[in-house]
């Protein structure tokens, strides 16, 4: 496989999983959104990440979401499948599925009850390599996996593993973009997997942001990211820092929580994130909405 082949560009994002009253996945909603984030001016729609959902979800459940994610972006836009699993087997498992699907890519998140060594987390991500052909973004999210990829593991992946093309980058650490730059000699693809850390990231090269924003304030990261490729950097600091606290916010709530609220404040009702996740609290949901009423009032 040709590493400069895989790589997609822009905002990639992260639509949630939305679940009927009775508890069953909602498709002709997650239809839906999906339609709205590819009109919308999304480069990649990535299905069950953690905004999705994925851990909540049954084998069941889970390849029902990512068969109808594929099927309704229909090859309009690439699609990266989050896998993430406690085990090897069920990890491959569901590679072998979103390959099947016509996924164009996968994340793969390692999760960890047991402290895994770098050796583990390596066999790990080779055993799904050999197991399909598709490109392997790694996500390094310590906050949610209990795993922490230094830049040095990273880099070795990307060089040993052919499947291994990108790294989403979660801890909010921007010296570690710069770091998986410098040690990849600018041939491993980064992406901004922190809202937060948007305006730097962009400036430090990554090649998109992952994001779960463009679910409810689209046009944000869209004009966010278009300021970037015409070298505007006044009206990108302009831009960031208008939706920052909108971006802090969401992230800080959890964000199949606000997500979701969102989206009801906008009309959409997606219900409410699966148990032990509680939907937002009535201060949390007023507080969302006065910062989505303000950024409407300056777009």
């Amino acid at each position: 496989m040709s590493k400069s082949n895989t790589q997609f560009q822009g905002i990639i994002t992260y639509p949630i999983t939305p679940f009927l009253p009775n508890g069953e996945i909602d498709l002709k909603t997650l239809n839906q959104l999906i339609e709205q984030l590819i009109s919308n001016g999304s480069h990649a729609i990535a299905p069950l990440g953690s905004t999705g959902e994925s851990a909540y979800l049954n084998d069941e459940e889970w390849t029902e979401v990512a068969q109808t994610s594929i099927k309704a972006v229909a090859k309009r836009l690439p699609v990266i499948v989050g896998v993430s699993d406690l085990t090897t087997a069920n990890a491959v498992k569901r590679a072998k599925i979103a390959e099947k699907a016509g996924a164009d890519a996968i994340m793969v998140l390692p999760v960890s009850y047991w402290k895994l060594s770098n050796d583990e987390i390596f066999s790990h991500y080779a055993k799904i390599a050999d197991a399909v052909s598709l490109p392997i973004m790694v996500y390094n999210n310590p906050a949610t996996s209990g795993i922490d990829m230094s830049p040095e593991f990273i880099v070795q992946m990307f060089k040993s593993i052919d499947n291994v093309t990108m790294v989403k980058e979660s801890t909010g650490d921007i010296q570690r973009m710069h770091k998986i730059r410098l040690l990849a000699n600018n041939e491993l693809p980064f992406y901004n997997g922190s809202n937060p850390l948007a305006l730097e990231a962009f400036a430090a090269g990554a090649s998109g942001w992952c994001t779960a924003a463009p679910n409810i304030i689209p046009q944000w990261p869209m004009k966010l990211y278009q300021a970037f490729q015409n070298n505007d950097l006044p009206l990108a600091r302009d831009l960031f820092y208008k939706q920052l606290p909108l971006l802090e916010f969401i992230l800080k709530g959890g964000l199949p929580t606000t997500i979701k609220a969102g989206l009801k404040l906008k009309g959409l009702n997606v219900g409410s994130p699966r148990l032990p996740l509680q939907p937002l609290d009535e201060a949390g949901t007023k507080k969302l909405e006065t910062l989505l009423e303000s950024l409407h009032k300056t777009q």
